[in-house]
């Protein structure tokens, strides 16, 4: 019998996005096979502690995280090729070898190339994108640098700062209001799961949803409303990446696709996979998924977000996510089972692209010959 593959499995984390992270580690936990692989739980809490648990791997997310009794940590040294443990007054008692890493950690510290780069220190193969891809995925305004350089249409924005808000907001919001226009829509740079974003209207103080953006980052990103469709294309590959069919988003109770909509209220939104699209539209998407994936230098996975305008049906790219939720039921996956591939062959094939992006960046040379 072959070894089995220790696969460390990171959530949690400093984030607004921390409680979609437990929901979709809980996921991936209980559906990557027991006889194949040895799951190692690694939570961090939302203080950044970094904590792991004996207890069974069938156990939920949060109950990993209240009946862990150890301190981890990953050092960013390629000798030690695993998960530190330490004793309750600090010192070091053992270490477990790991062969991958599969971080499902959403937002900052996460999915912005922060947990990437302690990964690539320790030569740790991992899920997902690397350093580079992840941190202008999280950051919406580089991203958007990006894909206007290649070339995809995006939606008129601007961008400005927390502090010079807060010296001069009068000034600011004149701009915005006539640089943008109404209605608008104000986020956070660097976060996801639409946390800290609102929609401003003429009746709706914009100073009160740049204030709610504030609290999340000090950058703030205001985009133009679009009248459309909100379609999604999950994208799964390293050099070569393939599209999955589109999806597209319903609201119902929400004026968009809000934190609530996607989390708290079953009747917030639905879901309709595939997307009711021509033959020409859905091949135009999955064309501009592969092509904002590669714009960013992405590998493993990314869902990438789409308006399609009713007035014009012109498609529109919004944002990519570097690590979407996971769950079970989570737009990802979900659109990779509509297109043929299930969510246990899905995180078969995303370990696999992990490996194999890990192989060819070991063929780089790291000293001059």
């Amino acid at each position: 019998m072959s070894k089995k593959i220790r696969v460390g499995v990171i959530f949690g984390g400093r984030s607004g996005e921390h409680e979609v992270s437990l929901r979709s580690a809980e996921s991936v936990i209980n559906a990557l096979d027991p006889d194949k692989y040895v799951i190692v739980p690694i939570a961090i809490t939302k203080q950044g502690k970094w904590l792991a648990s004996r207890e069974t791997t069938n156990l939920l997310p949060l109950r990993v995280i209240e009946s862990a009794n150890q301190h981890v940590a990953i050092f960013g040294d390629p000798t030690e090729s695993g998960l530190a443990r330490f004793s309750s007054d600090g010192r070091p008692e053992s270490s477990d070898k790991l062969d991958l890493i599969f971080p499902v950690l959403h937002g900052t510290y996460g999915e912005d190339g922060t947990i990437q780069g302690l990964l690539e220190m320790a030569d740790l193969p991992y899920v997902g994108c690397g350093v580079l891809a992840s941190a202008v995925g999280m950051d919406k305004v580089i991203m958007k640098r990006l894909f206007r350089e290649a070339g995809l249409p995006i939606v008129k924005l601007t961008h400005f700062l927390r502090s010079h808000w807060e010296l001069d907001p009068e000034k600011v919001e004149a701009s915005v209001s006539d640089e943008i226009g109404f209605p608008c829509f104000v986020k956070p740079a660097n976060l996801g799961s639409s946390v800290g974003i609102s929609k401003a209207t003429v009746g709706k103080s914009l100073n009160a949803a740049i204030a709610l953006a504030a609290k999340y980052d000090r950058k703030i990103v205001v985009e133009q409303g679009i009248d459309g469709r909100e379609l999604e294309v999950s994208v799964l590959g390293n050099d070569e990446p393939i599209a999955s069919l589109p999806g597209e988003i319903v609201t119902q109770t929400a004026e968009f696709y809000d934190y609530k909509a996607k989390y708290l209220d079953d009747k917030g939104a639905r879901l309709i996979i595939p997307a009711e699209l021509s033959a020409i539209q859905t091949a135009e998407i999955q064309q501009l998924a592969i092509r904002a994936f590669q714009a960013i230098d992405g590998s493993g996975l990314a869902r990438v977000d789409f308006f399609l305008e009713r007035r014009t049906e012109r498609l529109i790219v919004n944002e990519i996510n570097t690590l979407p939720g996971f769950t079970s039921i989570s737009m990802y996956p979900k659109l990779w089972e509509a297109s043929g591939l299930s969510y246990s062959e899905l995180l078969e094939r995303l370990i696999g692209l992990a490996f194999e992006r890990h192989r060819e960046k070991s063929r780089n040379l790291t000293s001059y010959e």
